[in-house]
């Protein structure tokens, strides 16, 4: 069974973010099932956890809340990031809650990256804030990501229904493709020789990680001088 954690970080509630974050859940159960495909999906309320979140960022301290939160992101095999948009970007707390995930939780792990927004000019932001954001993690984005402005809500919803599902569809193909020799499929003896669904492995951490290599700054600022 592959685990997918939908992390939304809408700042009221209700809002769009959490909107769009329910709609694809459902849409991916929907994509999940037709595939003969098992999944557990959770939704990772940021807003729920925001002061745990401040809290950590500035003593190292996690409330269990906050831990059972980041949990089910670090140990998700897949994961979809929704933020709404402030000016240009993803919000802060969206921001803040990543900046204290596990720097190498997310290596190879498929995504889809989503946003929500009052109109269709801050698209870009997917693609010139939020992807090179986990382009960082080492993350597995899928090529669809998913824009959701004020008129994909309501009477014209059913105009974001596709792209949902398309990035569901190239989501479960990332994930089947990033476990060699799992099936993950629903059922018992024929997929699993047993009672349980077959349960999905991460993908291996790379050898060599992104930023590996970088000298941390008080290291270079201690040995200034010391050349000379």
């Amino acid at each position: 069974m592959y685990r997918i954690a939908i992390v939304q970080a809408g700042l009221s509630n209700p809002s769009t973010t959490r909107l769009l974050a329910e709609e694809f859940a459902t849409v991916l159960t929907e994509v999940f099932e037709k595939s003969g495909t098992a999944a557990d999906l959770a939704i990772v309320d940021v807003r729920a956890v925001a002061g745990a979140v401040v809290d950590a960022t500035l003593t190292s301290l996690r409330t269990p809340e906050l831990e059972q939160a980041l949990q089910t992101v670090e140990e998700a095999d897949a994961v979809v990031a929704i933020s709404p948009t402030f000016k240009g970007s993803y919000v802060g707390l969206f921001k803040a809650f990543f900046d204290i995930v596990d720097t190498e939780a997310l290596r190879g792990t498929p995504m889809v990256l989503a946003g929500t927004g009052g109109s269709e000019r801050h698209t870009l932001m997917l693609e010139h804030a939020m992807r090179p954001l986990f382009t960082f993690f080492g993350a597995d984005p899928v090529p669809t990501a998913i824009f959701a402005a004020t008129n994909d809500f309501g009477a014209s919803a059913v105009a974001l229904r596709p792209r949902l599902e398309r990035a569901g569809r190239e989501l479960l193909a990332r994930l089947r493709a990033s476990v060699p020799g799992s099936v993950a499929t629903v059922g018992t003896a024929a997929s699993s020789g047993g009672d349980a669904p077959v349960s999905s492995v991460k993908k291996p951490l790379a050898e060599r990680g992104f930023g590996e290599d970088v000298v941390p700054f008080a290291t270079l600022m201690a040995n200034i001088g010391k050349a000379r």
